[in-house]
């Protein structure tokens, strides 16, 4: 089926609306993306302004009516990149305006004379620059970095850059040995490929922003409100990937000591601070590398990947003696404890569900010979004071 140019521009029109309309739809669920959502709702505005003017542009003084269009289509381009910057937290309103005072000079220098090859090659590069620039921002560092859906608007905003790119660099030196008449049939596939761009673009972005709220979903299901940790959720999602291999990796099981009373003498908001503060200090200590989760109200945990028995008891002991000498509370009266059971992979067991059982009778050990230490629970226990 062939359609003709006006139909051409009058599909990209309502495709191009349609886009911004659900961006905007989109933008009311997604409060944490709602300026780059705005910003791109804008961007697909813009387009749909700029078809419309290339339809009538002919209706209007010459060239205005061609520089205007363009520069209207580049703003919505730019705009696009301006949201992706956004995302990423950098800034490209500088760089846009510069591009668009550009393009205005050089219309306004040429486009009286040469108005057809400006809008046949010339007018086409600062839209592939842009699309190029779009490109180039989403593979930078950033929150959208890591997003699994991530290649396709790449290669949809890339593939706009090279098609523009060849219009403005290639489709010149083609006309010159082939002659005008290959122009039209250019024309229309400019058209057709717009088209699909107004279409897959925005589809792309809302993927991107959609995978990242259900990433952030993800995130806040596995993470401990008051804390910060992981909880038992992700406890067991990751832990039971790391229990593989000859590596050495423990397990330190940790209870606050007389929690109960921590919070019966000094009221509840003071438990909490005394349990985010015992999250900061074994955070500390552990390190990075190491799965750090609470487990539920008092009771935490963490894997140490890379340690012994004997290096986990030495963090554990750590972590016991920064908690004791942290005071908390307003006037730092608050004191707290904690008593930690040590289990190693291989040797106290060989899946977490048995090393969380075997640190766990380390912790009553730790409890029964008088708290605020780290026990092992095997045969002639050892137990040192933290």
């Amino acid at each position: 089926m062939h359609l003709d140019l006006l139909t051409l521009y009058g599909l990209a029109i309502g495709t191009l609306l349609v886009s911004a309309a659900m961006t905007l739809w989109e933008r009311q669920a997604r409060p944490e993306r709602s300026t780059a959502l705005g910003i791109w709702a804008g961007g697909y505005a813009l387009l749909a302004a700029g078809c419309g003017l290339a339809i009538a542009r002919t209706h209007l003084p010459a060239p205005g009516g061609w520089a205007l269009s363009n520069l209207v289509i580049l703003s919505g381009y730019l705009l696009i990149l301006n949201g992706i910057g956004h995302v990423n937290g950098r800034r490209y309103g500088q760089l846009s305006a510069g591009i668009l005072a550009v393009v205005a000079l050089v219309w306004a220098a040429g486009g009286f004379a040469n108005q057809a090859m400006f809008w046949n090659y010339w007018s086409a590069f600062p839209i592939a620059l842009a699309c190029g620039l779009a490109a180039r921002e989403l593979l930078r560092d950033g929150p959208l970095r890591s997003m699994r859906s991530l290649p396709l608007p790449v290669a949809i905003t890339g593939g706009h850059a090279i098609f523009y790119a060849f219009r403005s660099l290639v489709l010149p030196v083609l006309v010159a040995h082939h002659g005008g008449d290959i122009l039209p049939a250019v024309g229309e596939a400019t058209l057709y490929e717009g088209v699909l761009y107004s279409v897959a673009m925005p589809m792309a972005l809302l993927a991107l922003v959609r995978e990242e709220a259900q990433g952030h979903l993800l995130a806040a299901s596995r993470t401990d409100f008051l804390t910060g940790l992981g909880n038992r959720q992700r406890f067991f999602e990751e832990g039971v990937p790391m229990l593989r291999g000859d590596a050495p990796l423990s397990l330190l099981a940790f209870d606050l000591d007389h929690f109960k009373t921590i919070n019966d003498r000094w009221g509840h908001a003071a438990g909490d601070e005394v349990l985010k503060s015992f999250a900061r200090v074994a955070r500390e200590i552990v390190g990075k590398d190491a799965l750090l989760v609470r487990l539920g109200g008092e009771e935490f945990a963490a894997l140490l990947p890379g340690e012994d028995s004997w290096g986990a008891q030495q963090v554990g002991e750590a972590v016991a003696r920064r908690l004791a000498a942290t005071g908390n509370g307003e006037d730092g009266r608050i004191r707290a404890t904690v008593s930690v059971g040590v289990a190693e992979y291989g040797v106290d067991g060989s899946d977490l569900q048995t090393l969380m059982s075997t640190a766990d009778r380390a912790l009553y050990a730790a409890k029964a010979m008088g708290r605020n230490r780290t026990a092992f629970a095997r045969p002639l226990t050892l137990v040192t004071h933290a």
